[in-house]
């Protein structure tokens, strides 16, 4: 993919010490610096969450789910028949 960028002056100087050292082409090194940052340690953290209980239900869910269902259906029906 062909793209242009604009670097800052420190970035810039970063890729061209790169390519001194590896006698490597601009692009290469570029590519490289950026392969290298995506799997740098400063990434960021793994998502993480903690169960917790929520104790019992107050409500039956399965009939909550089937009221939700029953009027999902109606609205179905509604916009099939309405053709909107």
């Amino acid at each position: 993919m062909r793209t242009t960028v604009t670097l800052d002056s420190d970035t810039e100087q970063i890729i061209r010490q790169r390519m001194a050292e590896r006698r490597t082409s601009f692009k290469q090194a570029l590519n490289d610096l950026i392969r290298e940052g995506r799997g740098s340690a400063e990434g960021p953290r793994p998502f993480k969450t903690t169960a917790r209980s929520m104790g019992r239900a107050k409500v039956d869910l399965n009939k909550a789910l089937r009221l939700t269902a029953e009027a999902e259906d109606g609205e179905l029906a509604r916009k099939v028949k309405t053709g909107s």
